[in-house]
């Protein structure tokens, strides 16, 4: 049974970034309300738009707004839940017998980030099942299936990059690295997190006067469902570029002190497979075959050799 929990987690390390994933999309597709709660717009024209869009997408309009303004209580509850289920979430997560095993306290944000972007791709697949069922068995497609899917998407892609970083899964050519001495590998890898630091404060300087403009008007998709993506996407973007660069950071300090590694083709090789290879062949009788290539090209070489 802990077995079973190790490796695919309880019940609460999914159960909190489900509830994490479903306060956040209500309470940024009721940001409008917020906002004309908080900071209204001073221009009557830009107060009145918000207005509107706020009047056509509130999911629950026979509720009358809490304080005397546009939130209604379960706005407000989502909102207060936000940051719970963010800490309960970075408190519960446990690293899966798959991840990265040198992780730490400053590691957890984003794992858990890692948890919620795997509750948005189950999300993202339920969205387009239904849409397939709905367009080609009831020939009754939705409108707003596909919006849905891009918006979901790109926060896929932005927070799965957060994920990778701390998981040290992105792409990396070690043919020049791994022949250096320490001393010249740790001044690669201190390049490489100014170079990232560098980037993050260049888009986020020169990004952050659009990026709260387009969340400020909440400007939509221009589409029949019209969704906010840019005024989701824009600020998501210099949100989780940033970071990117603190985890980087973080990474770099936690490596410092590794012992070097000598990378080979035999990175690649999933020894779990393996053992599921070897589990399979044995059910058929011949368990104690050697089925890894390299146990086949070596028996091939033998036979050559006892040829000539």
């Amino acid at each position: 049974m802990q077995d079973q929990e190790l490796k695919h987690g309880t019940a609460i390390e999914w159960l909190v970034p489900l509830a994490f994933v479903i306060c956040a999309g209500w309470v940024t597709w009721h940001i409008p309300a917020f906002t004309l709660d908080w900071a209204p717009p001073e221009n009557q024209s830009a107060r009145d738009n918000l207005a509107g869009i706020f009047l056509r997408n509130d999911v629950t309009p026979n509720m009358g707004g809490l304080f005397g303004g546009y939130a209604d209580a379960i706005d407000w509850l989502a909102l207060v839940l936000l940051p719970v289920f963010l800490v309960l979430g970075v408190m519960t997560v446990r690293r899966a017998p798959m991840e990265f095993e040198a992780w730490g306290t400053a590691d957890r944000l984003s794992v858990f980030i890692g948890r919620i972007t795997m509750m948005l791709i189950v999300l993202l697949v339920l969205v387009m099942l239904y849409e397939v069922l709905l367009r080609y068995v009831f020939e009754a497609p939705t409108l707003w299936a596909n919006e849905l899917s891009l918006w979901i998407a790109g926060f896929i892609f932005l927070t799965a990059g957060l994920y990778a970083m701390q998981q040290r899964s992105h792409i990396r050519i070690f043919l020049l690295y791994d022949v250096c001495p320490w001393w010249m590998q740790k001044l690669f890898d201190c390049i490489s997190t100014l170079l990232i630091i560098a980037f993050a404060f260049f888009l986020i300087y020169g990004g952050y006067g659009e990026a709260f403009s387009k969340f400020y008007r909440w400007e939509t998709f221009g589409t029949a469902f019209d969704p906010p993506i840019p005024a989701t996407v824009k600020p998501a973007v210099l949100f989780i570029v940033a970071l990117v660069a603190v985890q980087a950071v973080v990474n770099l300090i936690a490596d410092w002190n590794a012992e070097p590694v000598i990378h080979t083709a035999a990175d690649d090789i999933d020894e779990d497979e393996i053992a599921r290879l070897r589990a399979a062949v044995g059910a058929e009788g011949t368990g104690d075959l050697d089925v890894t290539r390299g146990a086949i090209q070596g028996s091939q070489t033998k036979a050559k050799k006892d040829d000539n």
